[in-house]
């Protein structure tokens, strides 16, 4: 459809294609519960089960080998069967191995529980990125994205509320029971809800007009092999590659931060984590938001995207300094703007595979993207569990994050200058 005969956005153009984000919204709002409750419990678990720095830097390290090989299968999943069943069948997995979580004993169990949640929760991102290039024009994709991205944030704000007192009243098995069964009421619904945008009956002709606004592009699947050879893959997957390891840091290393450097424990870190997620969130939605905005005024796909990137990039900068604080609600406010920070980034970057690429070909860019970025996680991971072990501070740590957002765009900028069709 040409965009000159596109419907203007008003009221009357139909709210179903949110409906969808919210659905993802929530999938990544138990996505979060389930990957943070084992951060929460760190100090709880290396007690019972003598584990030192190490120990768990591989059980991080063996979740993100098993969430990269996952991530490059399930985007070429959910380019071949669709959103739909892909990302059900990827819940599944990871809320059956999330409460597998209550009957591990010992080291080597962990490890295989969670490597099945890797497994599983790969599924998450290139599925909700599908979905959003299935139900949004390109001017509304990020936005989409950082609404149900901000998902990931309520999750990580909702672990230390209900994680703690479930613990301390029934041990940590049923931390991963009771959260396990609630998350499985989505899966259904999902199932139920959810259809491609001419497939869905409850969608208005005006509404699905305003979803295929954009040029048409091609349908048809790209084999890996010709992607590979695409500079905006890389850029993309550089991308993820310099960013997501800072972003598993702060989700599997926050408590033990504060424990270690303020002396705060399972009952005491809830409030301080809450409010970096709460800021974390508006970042998310801020950051989709205003690339969103600027493409509405007239600004390029590039110049809206990439200025909104720069902004986070450089708000990222004084996290630098956060093991420094001299106290913890100063170190807060610095690591919750730099969280910020790295969602708003993160929603323009997961945008770029469907704003350079034909929708047949978005799945498995982002799977690619997607498994490079865990493969960073798994060497930060390394080199943290060594840092710790070896010097016991986080600021070599935080020097490394916040320089990692203004050396990632450089990277994209340079792979994608003006990100034009991929011509595939």
């Amino acid at each position: 459809m040409d965009v000159s005969k596109a419907p203007a956005p008003s009221e009357k153009i139909g709210r179903y294609r949110w409906v969808i984000v919210s659905l993802l919204f929530a999938a990544m709002v138990i996505n979060y519960v389930d990957r943070q409750t084992i951060g929460l419990l760190k100090a709880d678990l290396s007690k019972e089960f003598g584990w030192n720095e190490t120990h768990y830097a591989d059980l991080v390290f063996y979740f993100q080998l098993a969430y990269a090989v996952a991530y490059l299968g399930w985007g070429k999943v959910m380019d071949k069967i669709g959103a739909r069943w892909g990302f059900g069948v990827a819940f599944a997995i990871w809320q059956v191995a999330h409460i597998a979580h209550a009957a591990a004993r010992g080291f080597t169990g962990f490890l295989a529980v969670r490597m099945g949640l890797g497994i599983g929760e790969a599924g998450g991102f290139p599925g909700g990125i599908k979905a959003v290039a299935e139900w949004f024009p390109k001017k509304e994709r990020a936005f989409a994205t950082g609404l149900f991205n901000a998902g990931t944030n309520i999750g990580a704000i909702v672990t230390p509320l209900v994680v703690p007192g479930i613990v301390l009243a029934f041990g940590w098995q049923m931390a991963f029971i009771v959260t396990g069964v609630a998350g499985l009421v989505w899966l259904p619904i999902w199932l139920l809800v959810y259809r491609t945008p001419r497939e869905q009956k409850n969608l208005s002709a005006t509404e699905l007009a305003y979803i295929e606004q954009d040029p048409a592009d091609p349908v048809e699947k790209v084999a890996w092999t010709k992607l590979l050879t695409k500079k905006e893959t890389w850029a993309f997957a550089l991308g993820k590659f310099l960013i997501d390891p800072i972003w598993w840091m702060f989700l599997f290393w926050l408590p033990d931060f504060l424990g270690k450097t303020y002396h705060m424990d399972l009952k005491t870190f809830g409030p301080p984590l809450i409010v970096i997620y709460l800021m974390s969130d508006v970042g998310s939605v801020a950051g989709g938001w205003l690339s969103s905005s600027l493409m509405k005024r007239g600004w390029s796909i590039n110049n809206a995207r990439k200025t909104t990137m720069l902004i986070c990039a450089l708000l990222a900068v004084p996290v630098m300094f956060a093991a420094k604080a001299d106290s913890v609600w100063l170190a807060v406010l610095i690591i919750g703007v730099a969280t910020a920070a790295h969602q708003g980034f993160s929603a323009n970057l997961y945008t770029l595979p469907s704003d350079v690429f034909p929708r047949g070909a978005v799945g498995s860019v982002v799977g690619i993207g997607g498994m490079l970025g865990a493969v960073g996680g798994m060497v930060f991971s390394k080199y943290i569990g060594k840092v710790l072990d070896s010097l016991g501070v986080y600021t070599p740590i935080f020097i490394v994050a916040g320089s990692a957002y203004l050396v990632a765009l450089l990277v994209i900028h340079l792979l994608s200058p003006k990100m034009e069709l991929a011509k595939v």
